[in-house]
């Protein structure tokens, strides 16, 4: 079982493990600004719930080795945009550079292609985060373009990478 990467939704006694993970600057500095910082249990426990009610699942728990790793997602877009998807997933600084991203970005794909009826896969890197580039390189992913200066994080104004993949 070593090794073994899986992603699940969340269950409610996540909660604790995942707050852990989270509250870590160099995480947030690298998602959206609705991610909150510091990261409690509370945030937790409202996350976790708010993901149960979703329909498919959108939101779940990165697993490695039995251990919450991180987060990966999927933001379903809506009227002309209704087939493509946005993807997103962090993982705690202890499991950074073990190829977990990578896998779990190949799982939630599947997943994508069994529950939404998408073409286009697409995720926004920050310029400064080149392990999520590679990531999304290692799953067939292609940089589509960058934005400049289109991110504001931390009162630093940041390039953003998009990076897509076309789903046959």
């Amino acid at each position: 079982m070593n090794n073994q990467v899986e992603i699940r939704p969340w269950k409610p006694e996540d909660a604790a493990a995942l707050a852990s993970i989270c509250n870590n600057k160099k995480i947030w500095l690298n998602v959206r600004d609705r991610f909150p910082h510091p990261y409690t249990v509370s945030n937790s426990i409202e996350w976790i719930a708010f993901t149960l009610l979703q329909k498919p699942i959108q939101n779940m728990a990165i697993i490695y080795n039995g251990q919450i790793a991180g987060s990966i997602g999927v933001m379903p877009k809506d009227d002309i945009y209704r087939k493509s998807i946005e993807i997103g997933y962090f993982l705690g600084e202890p499991y950074w550079g073990k190829g977990i991203a990578t896998r779990a970005v190949g799982l939630l794909l599947e997943y994508i292609k069994s529950h939404f009826n998408v073409i286009r896969v697409y995720a926004e890197v920050f310029s400064h985060n080149a392990a999520s580039m590679k990531v999304l390189e290692k799953n067939g992913f292609h940089l589509e373009g960058v934005r400049e200066k289109a991110v504001i994080k931390n009162n630093v104004i940041l390039d953003d990478y998009v990076w897509v993949k076309f789903l046959e």
